[in-house]
């Protein structure tokens, strides 16, 4: 069987073994269009909402949102990069990976800064994009670009769709990566072609993020000794970049604070975020009863170097 091509695919181990469907009743194999199992596969990993602007490669999958009663919402954006943030803001806010669809071509090319934003915030994301048919791929064909390797240094994984039977598995796969380890944007390829052409749909639900198939293993000694430096530090320092955005995260950051009665030093990767996590921090370390000292620094906005 041939396979889909996955970028960088040997550099990575998934495990085989999936947790069981969301519903506890097995369903039987369907034979469905790429573009309904797309859908189908989407709603498994229980996406309730898509951004997304047409064109012409991808209205068959948009005919599959809009006939099938599958509770998923479409919101059309006006621009593919702003599509793309608005994918990232819902992650951002949900926990969840944010999905953006977009059509070929200059379509696909739209979504470069906003997934370059995502891989560089560790943002679970997934982009759908539309791709010539694949017969005409390499053929300087209308509306074609090489989306996979324009992104290829700032996904964390992507893949071209060559069969239709292995679409199914491949998005499975590709939620699977952009949730676990350290999150990240995986862009998924979809050729004209692979929407349109039949497939057994085979319900076989998602992938378990919980499990990992090769964990870091720990250095004891190493943990030990770092512990001890804490310990003893006399001005402990704190340092925390975009991921306390949060609230559990800040929460989480404001209790190691208080444990080590330590200064924390906040950059706020992104101006216009700084001001909400420092509030948050404020808000919360006034609740101590410890004496808790706070350093806050927005690096991009006033431009000062630590």
């Amino acid at each position: 069987m041939e396979t889909a091509v996955a970028e960088r695919k040997t550099e990575l181990k998934i495990p085989e073994k999936r947790s069981a469907a969301r519903s506890s009743v097995k369903l039987k194999p369907e034979t469905l269009s790429g573009s309904e199992i797309l859908i189908r596969s989407l709603v498994a990993e229980g996406v309730e909402i898509v951004f997304g602007y047409p064109g012409g490669v991808v209205l068959g999958l948009y005919d599959a949102i809009f006939k099938n009663a599958c509770g998923l919402r479409h919101i059309l954006v006006r621009h593919e990069q702003g599509g793309t943030h608005a994918a990232d803001g819902y992650a951002r806010a949900t926990g969840k990976p944010g999905v953006i669809l977009a059509t070929s071509g200059p379509g696909a090319t739209n979504t470069v800064t906003g997934i370059a934003t995502a891989y560089m915030d560790s943002i679970p994301l997934i982009i759908l994009t539309g791709q010539v048919p694949s017969a005409l791929i390499g053929n300087d064909a209308f509306q074609e670009s090489d989306i996979v390797g324009i992104t290829r240094p700032i996904t964390k994984h992507s893949y071209l769709v060559k069969n239709v039977a292995e679409l199914e598995e491949v998005v499975h796969e590709a939620f699977y990566i952009a949730q676990s380890g350290r999150p990240g944007p995986v862009l998924i390829d979809l050729p004209k072609d692979m929407l349109f052409s039949k497939a057994t749909f085979m319900h076989n639900g998602t992938r378990d993020i919980t499990k990992s198939e090769k964990s870091p293993k720990e250095d004891h000694g190493q943990i030990a000794a770092a512990a001890e430096l804490i310990e003893n530090a006399k001005r402990p320092l704190i340092y925390a970049g975009g991921g306390v955005i949060s609230e559990a995260n800040v929460r989480s950051m404001v209790s190691q604070v208080r444990e080590a009665n330590a200064f924390a030093l906040a950059d706020a990767i992104v101006e216009g975020r700084g001001n909400q996590a420092i509030a948050l921090f404020q808000r919360l370390l006034a609740d101590g009863d410890a004496p808790l000292r706070l350093l806050a620094l927005i690096a991009r906005q006033y431009r000062l170097l630590i």
